[in-house]
């Protein structure tokens, strides 16, 4: 009876340590998912390819590197925890030693998302803070923004054919605030105020939040990519867009594949003691 009841005993021992382990590995994927949102842009058409430095104020030792960034990229965003972070952009190639040859200072909040964009011309850039609302549209809807990032035209305006004005004489290196639209297929209208300069294809689906970016084309004309900023998860929340897969510094977001196999082995390393405990019981 004495050993029938230390095994019981042990049994119930291993239970709430798998348990315990199983609760530390959920709490991890839950506190992964806190934290803030980074992206860097590159929005100079005259300016060339750039290294971009995301370094935090607290570890200097947490830092993200975006190595020949090229007009007209906008990154996917970096999961990266609340505080201060110096982004400065460093010729493509140069040594980290390499002065800046520009930067900024960003406090991110908790829970917030931002896109740090350079901007202007080569002779005049500068780096700008874009705070991004990644509010999911209402049902059947998108919502969308615009980022002016043609330097040869002066200003623009920019409407749906057959739907809403996104924005009215928008100037190089300036962003229109979000705005909800019907999803599906558009055409894009852009006037640079001496007759209709383009019309552009995008495509908007429902549940997303979007950017648009018009840019500068090599030939003289202009283009337009449409990038995902955040869509509606299965549950309901918010994703921002590279946030699940990418992380750097020290502050990747939770792999939902580790928190699989670390479940998997915690159950595995039960089953395996449970089934020794059995063995020894009838061998008793």
């Amino acid at each position: 009876m004495a050993r029938s009841f230390g095994v019981r005993f042990s049994l119930v021992g291993l239970i709430t340590l798998v348990l315990g382990l199983l609760s530390v590995t959920f709490a991890f994927g839950a506190s992964a998912a806190t934290g803030s949102y980074l992206r860097l842009a590159h929005l100079s058409p005259d300016t060339p390819e750039v290294d971009v430095y995301v370094v935090s104020a607290a570890d200097p030792q947490d830092r993200i590197v975006l190595e020949g960034v090229g007009y007209g990229t906008l990154s996917e965003y970096q999961s990266v925890a609340g505080g201060t972070y110096t982004v400065s952009m460093r010729p493509a190639g140069a040594d980290d030693s390499t002065p800046p040859v520009i930067s900024t200072t960003l406090t991110a909040d908790e829970g917030n998302a931002y896109t740090v964009a350079g901007v202007g011309s080569f002779n005049d850039l500068g780096l700008t803070v874009l705070s991004d609302d990644l509010t999911l549209p209402p049902a059947g809807q998108s919502r969308v923004r615009v980022i002016q990032a043609s330097a040869s035209q002066p200003a623009l305006d920019i409407g749906v054919d057959g739907g809403p004005t996104l924005g009215q004489d928008v100037p190089f290196a300036t962003t229109t605030d979000y705005e909800t639209v019907p999803a599906g297929e558009w055409t894009l209208r852009v006037d640079g105020g001496s007759g209709l300069a383009t019309t552009l294809p995008i495509t908007v689906n429902a549940g997303a939040v979007y950017s648009v970016l018009i840019l500068d084309e090599s030939d003289g004309g202009l283009t337009v990519v449409a990038r995902v900023d955040a869509m509606s998860s299965a549950g309901g929340g918010v994703i921002p867009a590279g946030g699940v897969e990418t992380g750097g510094g020290g502050t990747a977001t939770d792999r939902p594949g580790a928190t699989t196999a670390a479940v998997a082995g915690a159950v595995g390393v039960f089953l395996v003691m449970a089934m020794a405990l059995r063995r020894r019981t009838c061998a008793v």
